[in-house]
């Protein structure tokens, strides 16, 4: 995370992440304040189990292409709002127009966003992990029972 006050927001994504038993490596650093330390943690990853990064900013959100420029792990980018006018288009922007060649996958702005984060990494994780593999089955099941279940409430 770019901040320490994205934390509320991110917090769904560690808890996600820890319910499919991926201990996530949380750290507060920003493209802007702390490049240096930014770039030493993406350019060390790798060797150090990291297997899918997911940077949080807002505003001008370079975290994740900052990020995805030092490293060949797959980068998630989550827009974050940061209570200027544009409600996270900024953001979103920022982390979505990479350049050729250094891409950031991106979700949707904010809490939805982090949700969707987690997923993806344990997409992607899962593409080598059978265990993985079929906790999402279970989890995308139960998601649907969840719904389904509302709908009965009031179809009834």
């Amino acid at each position: 995370m770019g901040s320490d006050s994205d934390m509320p927001v991110m917090q769904e994504c560690v808890n996600i992440l820890k319910a499919f038993g991926i201990a996530p490596v949380v750290r507060i650093l920003s493209a802007h304040r702390t490049p240096q330390e930014a770039a030493e943690f993406a350019g060390s990853a790798s060797k150090n189990g990291v297997r899918v990064i997911i940077a949080a900013a807002g505003m001008a959100a370079h975290l994740a292409g900052a990020l995805a420029s030092k490293t060949v792990l797959p980068v998630i980018g989550v827009p974050l709002i940061s209570g200027t006018p544009l409600e996270g288009i900024d953001a979103l922007l920022s982390t979505m127009q990479m350049p050729p060649g250094i891409p950031v996958a991106t979700v949707a702005i904010g809490k939805a966003g982090a949700k969707n984060a987690a997923i993806l990494a344990v997409e992607i994780l899962a593409l080598s992990n059978a265990k993985l593999t079929q906790k999402l089955t279970d989890y995308r099941k139960t998601e649907a029972e969840k719904v389904l279940e509302k709908d009965k409430k009031i179809s009834s």
